[in-house]
């Protein structure tokens, strides 16, 4: 069974930072794709952020480019959301995804359905 485990959500004033972190487990980590995704409330989830496979791409939303940085590391099983210049429009439920096929080079990140399993999602708010 596959799970993802996110974390490292929670209350942040304006300007401040919070890295998520996600670890899944029951399938092999190094050859999928990860992204971040967020649902602010009362809105559709939306693309966050994304990684391939091998960790030399990575994609953005036009909203958090320069702000938030996505990462993995492969030792650890782990994928890393960094979060600074927080908004309080950055306010949501942050969830983590692994990719639908393994060494996938036609990957790019935004499209629900490049994703095959997702977390339970992790609370970001951030006050002004």
């Amino acid at each position: 069974q596959v799970q993802l485990i996110e974390s490292g959500g929670g209350l942040v004033q304006a300007g401040g930072s919070l890295r998520l972190s996600c670890i899944p487990s029951g399938r092999a980590f190094a050859i999928y794709a990860m992204g971040w995704f967020r649902q602010p409330p009362g809105k559709e989830r939306e693309f966050v952020a994304g990684i391939n496979w091998s960790g030399g791409k990575t994609y953005y939303a036009d909203s958090v480019k320069g702000r938030f940085t996505i990462s993995r590391d492969n030792a650890k099983r782990t994928v890393y959301l960094q979060m600074g210049s927080l908004k309080p429009e950055d306010t949501a439920v942050y969830y983590c995804a692994t990719g639908r096929r393994s060494y996938d080079d036609t990957y790019r990140g935004s499209d629900v359905d490049e994703y095959a399993y997702w977390g339970q999602g992790t609370q970001v708010t951030v006050s002004s």
